[in-house]
């Protein structure tokens, strides 16, 4: 009986310590700061600053450029590439995403993915089906300084 109740309490700190980290605000919002790889080379391309507006909509600037020999004409720091997307769960619809290589603009939805650690965004003309999806990889600016 003994060894069946602390079984038990072992099972309520897992679950309570994962359901505690599933619900961490800072772990699923996608605010915060996101390296986008090239998906060429494999190596990152730009820091993103995802920021949440006074209408609770989604906006993404760059805010870093890391150099490629495969940008003819590489994007500058500042220009907004997300926008008005609107939550529901995890997951963000109903927004825009400019691609800087080419200045073309496609809907976007996006959603987390690993516990936040990650970000799923998907780039789309009409249907979601025939876009380009990319994953985004959290960075803590903050560990850098």
């Amino acid at each position: 009986m003994e060894r069946i109740q602390i079984i038990l309490i072992g099972l309520f700190f897992l679950v309570g310590g994962g359901f505690a980290y599933a619900t961490n605000p800072a772990t699923m919002s996608p605010v915060g700061y996101w390296k986008t790889i090239d998906r060429l080379s494999g190596k990152p391309k730009n820091i993103i600053q995802i920021s949440q507006g006074q209408d609770n909509t989604l906006t993404g600037k760059i805010i870093k450029v890391f150099p490629s020999a495969n940008q003819s004409i590489p994007p500058s720091a500042g220009v907004v590439i997300l926008s008005g997307l609107t939550a529901h769960k995890n997951q963000w619809h109903e927004g825009k995403m400019l691609d800087p290589d080419n200045g073309k603009t496609y809907d976007c939805s996006m959603r987390l993915a690993e516990n936040g650690k990650k970000l799923n965004v998907l780039g789309y003309n009409g249907f979601p089906l025939l876009g380009r999806s990319q994953t985004w990889e959290r960075v803590d600016l903050m560990s850098d300084k």
